[in-house]
């Protein structure tokens, strides 16, 4: 139990060096090339923070762990936009870009009710059967495809953006912080979720119990330090480009070269926590409209977080 807690240590360490490096060096590199922090939020970092969901579900997909591939993904998204996204605006208020509220946040949006369909086969099976298919996998990877091109679009209009405040480094450096960054979140996101589950084995959880828990929290751990560097340090456009762009690559990468690899079958009751990742989606839709236009206060940040905290107790009890 010693060597599991150390380990546990040393990722979390690596996850706060790498957070650190990979929000210095994309922001230097948005200024250089004078393309929008929300977009090196919604794909870099995005995509960087997201390779350990997709790590762990490529290797439970191919193990046969599915409900730790469906509830890491389902447990992610929750983490992130309750927990990280709260966290993050309790650290700073986060002011959200026009296009973000009327776009990217509706998109994430979108694609959750969307995920919910393909999961319950709505769309084409009598009776219905519960699976993301090989099918379901082609149109999520294809909406992703469709997400890139808004993205590069999206950064073809951002010459106007001030990065007046951002440190700039040579883009050699800032490409090494980027390596860097992403090595140490990737070796720490495994380290902390492959010693966490050998903790949480140890206590004789329940497989579903630990795929939207420990490995969901464990593999949203990148997410959780990018954004909170990124909010500590007041770029507020790649700490909720991040959580956005972390939820959307979740579902339409991560399950989409999950399920393209193996069928990935559906326990009916992950239902009730898809609504949550739905529901959370649309309050924070919702919250962009009080208050402050476009803008997370403490207050809403600790609605978030509170939000988080009674869903995680709802799971030990439904265990």
């Amino acid at each position: 139990m010693m060597l599991m807690l150390t380990l546990l240590v040393a990722g979390f360490v690596l996850l706060t060096k790498g957070g650190d490096f990979l929000v210095g060096g994309s922001s230097s590199i948005a200024k250089h090339f004078n393309i929008p922090e929300l977009v090196i939020g919604l794909t870099i970092v995005s995509f960087g923070t997201s390779a350990p969901e997709l790590l762990v579900n490529i290797m439970a997909t191919f193990s046969g762990s599915t409900e730790i591939a469906l509830g890491n993904v389902i447990g992610s998204n929750i983490c992130n936009t309750l927990l990280i996204l709260g966290a993050a605006g309790l650290i700073a208020p986060i002011a959200v870009q026009r296009g973000t509220v009327w776009k990217e946040i509706p998109f994430a949006l979108f694609v959750s009710i969307l995920l919910g369909f393909l999961l319950n086969d709505f769309f084409y099976s009598t009776p219905r059967h519960y699976s993301l298919s090989r099918s379901d996998g082609i149109i999520l990877l294809a909406l992703l495809t469709l997400f890139l091109l808004y993205v590069y679009k999206l950064s073809k209009e951002g010459n106007n953006t001030d990065n007046s405040t951002i440190k700039e480094s040579t883009v050699s450096k800032s490409l090494l912080f980027i390596v860097m960054g992403l090595a140490g979140l990737v070796a720490g996101g495994r380290l902390v979720v492959s010693s966490a589950v050998d903790i949480a084995l140890a206590l004789g959880v329940s497989q579903a119990l630990i795929g939207l828990t420990v490995v969901a929290v464990g593999t949203s751990l990148p997410e959780l330090f990018a954004s909170v560097m990124a909010a500590y340090r007041g770029k507020p456009d790649i700490a909720i480009g991040n959580v956005v762009g972390s939820n959307i690559f979740n579902i339409l990468l991560v399950l989409g070269i999950s399920s393209t690899i193996n069928e990935i079958p559906y326990p009916g009751y992950l239902n009730i926590d898809l609504l949550v990742v739905i529901l959370s989606c649309f309050f924070v839709f919702v919250f962009m409209f009080f208050g402050k236009r476009h803008r997370i206060e403490r207050v809403e940040a600790l609605l978030l977080v509170t939000a988080y905290l009674v869903y995680t107790i709802y799971l030990v009890i439904r265990r």
